[in-house]
């Protein structure tokens, strides 16, 4: 069976080594038909210590390397990674689930950060003011932090890596990767690649682990600064133990994002956006759009109408299937977990009108299948509202007016994204103003800010003050320095400045 090991694997030498009999193991599954297809080596406390130990003595260097040359790195890994697409896709899907053009999409998104961070030359520009005093000069530099780490999650395992180490390691840093185990392959390739575009070794590792790891990095004194992904109880976690132990911390958390339906919005192209922003990749996104609320019982009735057809119309296949529109969730316990959660809709009231519970493949009757779920007349007490289910399921929340529908979203715990479809500027404008969530679309269905701008939610959403990627990726990354200079001034007789002639 394959075997998943740190990077570099055995140290510096890339040599795999041999590991105790009592090493910790994980199973890495193909969710399209239930059986383990590989095994992960967790790392241990000293193959961390070793790994900091590495990236300590290897960062002072490259923050030494002008960020030209950094850049050059960053422009060779984006070749590689073009290269590389297809099969990091398809390597994405055996592990993930999501069928290969949304592997694809992970991918792609995340070489749009490292395409940022080619310019990182311009980003790390300081300020500078001439004659701020009699004489005196005063200009501020951004510098690196050191040793920095980032904890991914399984949803996008290569995309969210990428938002992390392209700007952190562009900027300076060395970087301590912690990815998902349950699909850890195409980080540590992407690492692999890295290394191949020049990047010196320990500037980038990769450690493998569950939460002993995780606490392992947040307290390691050797680690400056903190990136993380996931569900926002372990974003609070993660965010409260790194700031304890004095590191500067970013925690993404969950969401459940909302779409409004104005009475004007084109109902087809609704149909068309929901069908892809609510089960695309199983709606294991933070940026799915599973709650729907059309403003009026007309609009309701007439979106429902032309929902269940179309969820009728989308295929659940393996990762591998091109006619798929989505494939499997990541494994069991997820699959649990989803189906769990439209048990409490219907014991909580909720009409069950499109029930994807059960859902089986024939030749893959032990996949991880869950088919796409539709909820109406849901409300805001109920708990599977309130929560994040992060699957196939969507639910729709009638609202008869548009401030009734500008409060859901607003008022809720989560506030990631919001979107809301109408054909009226003002209603967008003062709904865009007005909502208490950090990314909004205005008739784009899953509103993920391109690379130059910045990701970031509210409230449960994200703990810590800055966002990720874009110039506000920077910032997390670096410190900055202010210097106030004078120079004395000699006198017309001195001779101290004047350059020899021989």
């Amino acid at each position: 069976m394959r075997q998943i090991e740190a990077f570099p694997a055995g140290g510096d030498s890339g040599a795999a080594a041999a590991r105790p009999e009592e090493s910790r193991w994980g199973d890495v599954f193909d969710p399209s038909t239930g059986q383990v297809q590989a095994r992960v080596a967790f790392s241990t406390l000293a193959d961390l210590d070793r790994a900091v130990a590495r990236a300590a003595a290897a960062q002072p260097a490259w923050a030494a390397t002008n960020p030209q040359r950094r850049a050059r790195v960053m422009f060779r890994f984006r070749e590689l990674l073009e290269a590389n697409m297809q099969a990091l896709a398809e390597l994405l899907a055996s592990e993930h689930g999501k069928v290969v053009a949304d592997a694809r999409g992970d991918v792609l998104r995340g070489l749009e950060v490292i395409e940022f961070s080619c310019g990182i030359p311009h980003a790390l520009k300081g300020e500078y003011t001439q004659g701020a005093g009699p004489g005196i000069d005063v200009y501020a530099m951004r510098q690196p932090l050191g040793v920095v780490a980032g904890i991914t999650p399984f949803n996008f395992p290569a995309m969210i890596p990428m938002w992390m180490f392209g700007p952190a390691i562009a900027a300076g840093n060395a970087f301590i990767l912690k990815p998902s185990e349950r699909d850890p392959s195409v980080p540590v390739r992407l690492a692999e690649l890295m290394r191949e575009a020049g990047l010196p070794e320990g500037i980038l590792q990769v450690v493998h682990g569950d939460k002993q790891m995780v606490d392992a990095i947040l307290d390691h004194p050797g680690i400056a600064a903190v990136s993380f992904v996931g569900s926002s109880d372990i974003a609070h976690y993660v965010y409260s133990r790194g700031v304890a132990a004095g590191k500067r911390v970013q925690a993404m958390g969950g969401a459940k994002n909302h779409g409004i339906v104005m009475p004007d919005a084109d109902l087809d192209q609704v149909v068309n956006d929901l069908t892809g922003a609510a089960f695309g990749s199983a709606g294991e996104r933070c940026m799915a759009l599973p709650i729907v609320v059309p403003v009026g019982e007309a609009t309701a009735d007439a979106l429902r109408e032309r929902l269940i057809p179309a969820m009728a119309a989308l295929k659940v296949g393996v990762s591998s299937d091109p006619d798929a529109h989505y494939g499997p969730v990541v494994n069991a316990a997820h699959k649990a977990r989803v189906e769990d959660w439209i048990q409490t809709g219907v014991d909580e009231g909720a009409e069950l009108v499109v029930d994807g519970r059960g859902l089986v493949l024939q030749g893959h009757e032990q996949g991880f299948f869950v088919g796409p779920t539709l909820f109406d007349r849901v409300t805001t007490d109920m708990r599977a509202y309130r929560e994040e289910i992060f699957g196939p399921v969507l639910q729709i929340v009638r609202a008869p007016d548009f401030e009734s529908a500008l409060r859901l979203p607003s008022d809720h715990q989560y506030g990631n994204g919001v979107a809301i479809f109408t054909r009226n500027g003002h209603a967008a404008r003062e709904f865009a103003q007005r909502v208490n969530v950090g990314m909004v679309g205005i008739n784009v269905p899953i509103p993920v800010p391109v690379a130059y701008h910045t990701f970031g939610g509210w409230k449960r959403s994200g703990f810590g003050d800055t966002n990720q990627y874009g110039m506000e990726g920077v910032r997390f990354w670096t410190k900055v320095k202010t210097v106030t200079q004078r120079w004395p001034d000699g006198g017309a007789g001195d001779n101290a400045f004047l350059i020899p002639t021989a």
